[in-house]
């Protein structure tokens, strides 16, 4: 299945124009329970319900009943998930760390709506930290009844200059990490590719 991974290799082939993406419609997780996630993101988040749609098969057509949830944001975009029952198992909805696996982050537009937010998480008793001072946004934390790492960010004044800033200067500091961190990857991940 590796050679189904994307790659750079080719990148000097390129020659058509890349149209502009104009935003994420959806990123979608798998879910323990459709209904324990519903009131999750919609009776404490106040997402609204997007769709639930129930499959009998998968894309590829084989039989693989699974529901895919959307919950809409306030912005149009979505986040959806796969309750799928036939391979549900519990180490799949263990926390994820949210540097060594993934998070993601809901914007809010003030810090009055995120201490509400945090209250909020606080009276349904699910444990929530910060908010963190990341010099260009303050940030809360939780998660979701399926392990998945959560944050509610508040952009700060600074926020689009200092993002400016260092967006203008991202391809001399991946360069920098790069020369950095390479030894140490391939030691790592060269085993794995000899596979």
């Amino acid at each position: 299945m590796k050679e189904m991974l994307g790659t750079v290799d080719h990148i000097d082939n390129i020659k058509t124009a890349a149209p502009t993406i104009s935003g994420i419609h959806h990123s979608a997780f798998r879910c323990r329970d459709a209904a324990e996630t519903r009131k999750f993101y919609v009776d404490i988040l106040g997402l609204e319900d997007g769709a639930a749609l129930a499959f009998d098969k998968d894309p590829a057509g084989n039989d693989r009943p699974y529901m895919h949830l959307f919950f809409k944001m306030g912005d149009g975009n979505f986040l959806a998930f796969f309750d799928e029952p036939n391979s549900v198992k519990e180490d799949l909805f263990t926390m994820k760390d949210g540097i060594e696996d993934y998070h993601f982050a809901f914007e809010v537009a003030s810090m009055e709506e995120q201490a509400q937010f945090k209250t909020r998480l606080e009276e349904a008793k699910v444990p929530v930290f910060g908010p963190i001072d990341h010099e260009f946004c303050h940030s809360i934390y939780f998660f979701d009844p399926n392990g998945l790492a959560l944050e509610i960010t508040v952009r700060d004044e600074c926020h689009d200059r200092y993002m400016a800033e260092e967006g203008a200067e991202a391809r001399a500091a991946i360069a920098k990490w790069t020369a950095k961190t390479e030894a140490m990857k391939q030691a790592k991940l060269a085993p794995a590719a000899a596979e």
